[in-house]
């Protein structure tokens, strides 16, 4: 069975060469077959692009990490906390 992902992959392919045929029909100008490769990326969402794990943070030391496996500050041995935009 073919994942989500690779079908909305080849939907947005076969999406936009069915849009590049019909604007070269119209406009009979090839320049837009080089769009081809980024139309699939205007309606991808970001967070969906940016799939990357919350920044942890120690209160003490400013130690940052995006890396999951660590709880406890290296440095002083804190607990982390994410971070909070405020």
């Amino acid at each position: 069975m073919v994942g989500s992902r690779t079908l909305t992959a080849l939907v947005g392919i076969v999406g936009s060469l069915a849009l590049s045929v019909l604007l070269y029909a119209y406009t009979d100008s090839l320049l837009f077959f080089l769009f081809v490769p980024f139309i699939p990326f205007l309606f991808a969402r970001r967070d969906e692009r940016t799939n990357r794990p919350s920044i942890r943070e120690c209160s003490r030391c400013e130690f940052t990490t995006r890396t999951p496996e660590f709880e406890y500050c290296p440095r002083d041995g804190s607990r982390l906390y994410e971070r909070t935009d405020d």
